[in-house]
């Protein structure tokens, strides 16, 4: 008659059997293996499991588009971790207590693993959000204008732009640059066409450190690009109210008006440099789930190792 183990398929193969005295078991040591198998097998693909899906949530449209259901499933996947927790502190209380002979390790490990790899997903991802894929999906719902004449458009006229293609003619004017320095220096540069003064400058090509400062030196995006003619439009709310004193600056000081300024990132191909967000965004989750998948096969290997020394395996 089998003792506990033939009930309890957990990950520790240490139950007991009752056999004749004398007589061989050929088939434990297979069981044995069996089932330690199927623990590191577990202990390696559901942490990593827990990290691609973390990770996947953080970063992409769910988290922009449905923000409390990204919550609640990520919520979700940190439950998950605690009852492996639980199942931990239960096993370690039941192998005190000699209701068992099976070792908590595996248990321990899994929990150990699964809450590394749910707060490094959180982490990482939402890294990845704000540095790459925010701006994508920030930009990718706001509108797309042609032929945008800066001297004749005001900026009230197109509050909901991403990116913008001037009409021909239209430059940079560096005459007019200004730089504010808040640890950073903001750049600006108005968007004008023609040599002739604007009533109102509403559309501002915008950098960091590139530019003296007070002086005229604007060397930001694509300035020395004939070709660049486009904007796309700064999403960086944080960054917004510094380019907005340079604005200022630069209105006292070459005396001139900006009713209402948006900033741009000035470029030839908008289209291209908002897809380049997304591919680098795609980019990132797939290096970190790879490097998630690598550190948790070499998490085990030294788990296994550890545990055959110490006879718990």
């Amino acid at each position: 008659m089998y003792g506990t183990a033939g009930a309890q398929l957990g990950f520790e193969p240490q139950g007991q059997y009752m056999v004749k005295a004398g007589s061989k078991t050929p088939f434990m040591r297979g069981q044995r293996r069996a089932l330690n198998l199927a623990a590191i097998i577990i202990c390696l693909f559901v942490p990593w499991g827990i990290f691609a899906f973390t990770f996947s949530l953080m970063s992409f449209s769910l988290r922009f588009t449905h923000p409390p259901l990204c919550y609640l499933l990520v919520a979700l996947a940190l439950a998950l971790v605690c009852a492996f927790g639980g199942l931990a502190v239960d096993a370690v209380k039941k192998n005190r207590a000699g209701e068992t002979n099976r070792e908590p390790t595996w248990y321990i490990f899994l929990f150990v693993t699964s809450l590394i790899a749910w707060i490094m997903a959180v982490l990482v991802g939402d890294l990845n959000f704000w540095t790459n894929m925010q701006p994508f999906y920030d930009v990718n719902n706001l509108q797309s204008y042609p032929s945008v004449d800066p001297a004749r458009v005001r900026g009230q006229q197109v509050m909901d732009a991403g990116k913008i293609i001037f009409a021909e003619g239209s430059k940079l004017d560096r005459t007019k640059s200004m730089g504010f320095k808040n640890v950073d220096y903001y750049c600006v540069a108005p968007i004008s066409k023609g040599n002739a003064s604007l009533a109102t400058y509403d559309f501002w090509a915008v950098g960091l450190n590139c530019c003296a400062g007070s002086e005229p030196d604007f060397h930001c995006g694509e300035y020395n690009n004939p070709r660049a003619n486009a904007g796309l439009r700064l999403m960086r709310d944080d960054q917004r109210g510094f380019f907005r004193l340079a604005v200022q600056q630069a209105e006292a000081t070459y005396n001139i008006k900006a009713i209402h300024p948006l900033f741009f990132y000035w470029m030839q191909d908008p289209i291209s440099e908002m897809l380049a967000y997304q591919a680098e965004g795609y980019k990132f989750c797939a290096m970190g789930i790879f490097t998630h998948f690598a550190w948790q096969v070499f998490a085990v290997i030294v788990a296994v190792v550890a545990f055959s020394k110490i006879g718990r395996f």
